[in-house]
């Protein structure tokens, strides 16, 4: 299946004839669009546990944070899908040590919110227990997820991170999808891990040197890599040399940034982005030419920790779902969106002493998950628009064919006639909005919010009748839909 049947991100108000024969009359400030769905052409499938979280390695510093009795942190989790992906990792693993004998002074818990790291300056180093380990494992067992650990190459030995794999490895088992040694090695040489100069060659010789040790201690450990920050000229030779030690590639990508810069806005972050596309190119070509499947183990909306205004917003609920699916139907995986404390990008934020909450990005990760797994199937929307403010995806899952709608035009609503290339009685729409795309609360799905232990049921569902096989659903402007076709 090519990309642009299924990444038909755009439309222009087109079907009129269509709409006059058979006499629906669409709102006088709404954009008519028709979308066609082909539920015979299949594309790429995605999985159970395609969504996930990510967190510093330093979150593990406090061994109550990822913890069974965090009941709120886990309902939250869990409300994001039954079996997602944890990830722990990102610039503070570099800074992170194993301590497998800890002192008195060792077990004194950071209480402080970690948020996530700029990587503008060294972190402040922090102690990883077992207790640490122990309480993460019963946390996954609770939320019913997996797990990807980041280990230390930056400034750790490959003894240190072998007995760190060993015990990780003793305790979770199969719950554990891969070890990554390192957090985005192609920045070492900027943000002084390593001298200037540093590259691929140094790295890959310093992965092998720790992948032998720790697969010494632990014959049956998977891997995956290289965790780079963006470059594709390091994912190619990187998946070459080293495809027969790895499950899946992974890599980052991040819409915007620096938070400091002024054009990084709400308008940018929901354009398209050629930085997007060719990353996907580039992981979709390691894949074909490897067999190698990718992840984007770390993601968000604006590196260095977000943007107010930006990362916090409505806005990026409709980015992160829509990511979610461009990713899918590029191949990937799974995700998971980087956060913690009160980073601005976090879809969870808290502390267990003041409550977690859940942000706008995460109502978009909520109604992806309501969606599920399945496969993608090809739709087509009529006719492009400018900047592409109109988007959808459909999949055919266990429960049925279903849709998702984005309308990311501020300014006008969204008239759709919808022909489900199949027979279908009726249909059920379940909306995600906001009072606006730079709203930073107010964020419903199904008109209902999601509470601190992650309760939610959806207050308010549209039901769609079928008039001449097709159904209408009308989207305000900044908006979303999960469109479920039922038999």
């Amino acid at each position: 299946m090519r990309r642009r049947e299924f990444l038909q991100l755009s439309a222009l108000a087109s079907g009129a004839s269509f709409l006059k024969t058979y006499g629906f009359n669409p709102p006088s400030s709404a954009i008519s669009l028709r979308l066609t769905i082909n539920p015979h052409r299949t594309g790429n499938t995605i999985g159970p546990d395609f969504t996930g979280l990510s967190y510093e390695s330093a979150q593990l510093g406090d061994p109550t944070f990822f913890a069974p009795d965090n009941a709120e942190l886990i309902g939250l989790v869990r409300r994001l899908g039954e079996s997602g992906v944890l990830r722990i990792g990102g610039n503070t693993s570099e800074y992170c040590y194993w301590t497998p004998k800890p002192t008195a002074a060792d077990f004194a818990a950071h209480s402080a919110p970690v948020n996530p790291s700029t990587g503008k300056h060294p972190d402040q180093v922090r102690k990883i227990t077992p207790e640490a380990v122990r309480n993460l494992n019963a946390f996954i067992d609770a939320t019913g997820w997996k797990l990807i650990y980041g280990l230390n190459m930056g400034t750790g030995t490959a003894e240190d991170a072998a007995d760190e794999a060993a015990y990780v490895m003793k305790l979770v088992g199969p719950k554990l999808v891969s070890f990554q040694l390192c957090n985005e090695p192609d920045l070492f040489s900027r943000n002084g891990i390593r001298k200037p100069g540093y590259n691929f060659v140094d790295f890959a010789r310093q992965w092998q040197h720790f992948y032998k040790l720790i697969r010494a201690r632990v014959p049956d450990a998977p891997f995956s890599g290289p965790d780079t920050a963006f470059n594709n000229e390091w994912l190619v030779p990187f998946a070459k040399e080293f495809k027969n030690e790895i499950a899946f590639l992974s890599q980052h990508y991040y819409a915007e940034g620096p938070p400091t810069n002024p054009s990084m806005t709400i308008e940018r972050l929901l354009r398209p982005n050629p930085k997007l596309v060719a990353e996907f190119a580039g992981m979709a070509q390691t894949h074909k030419d490897t067999g190698l499947p990718f992840r984007l183990t770390e993601t968000n909306s604006c590196y260095q920790g977000g943007k107010q205004g930006v990362s916090n917003t409505f806005a990026s609920a409709l980015w992160g779902a829509e990511l979610m699916y461009q990713l899918a139907a590029q191949g990937g995986i799974g995700i998971n969106f980087h956060g913690g404390g009160y980073g601005w990008y976090t879809p969870i934020a808290g502390t267990q002493k003041n409550g977690f909450e859940a942000r706008p990005i995460y109502y978009g990760m909520l109604m992806f998950a309501q969606a599920g797994a399945g496969q993608l199937v090809e739709n087509h929307l009529s006719k492009p628009q400018p900047d592409d403010v109109v988007a959808a995806y459909s999949l055919k899952t266990a429960s049925g064919l279903k849709t998702i709608v984005f309308n990311k035009n501020p300014d006008a609503g969204l008239h759709l006639t919808i022909d489900p290339g199949q027979r279908a009685q009726r249909a059920t729409l379940l909306q995600l909005s906001g009072p606006g795309l730079a709203s930073t609360s107010g964020v419903t799905l199904g008109e209902a919010a999601v509470s601190a232990h992650g309760d939610w049921s959806a207050s308010n569902q549209s039901s769609l009748e079928p008039k001449h096989g097709m159904f209408i659903a009308d989207l305000p402007p900044a908006s979303a839909a999960l469109v479920t076709f039922q038999d």
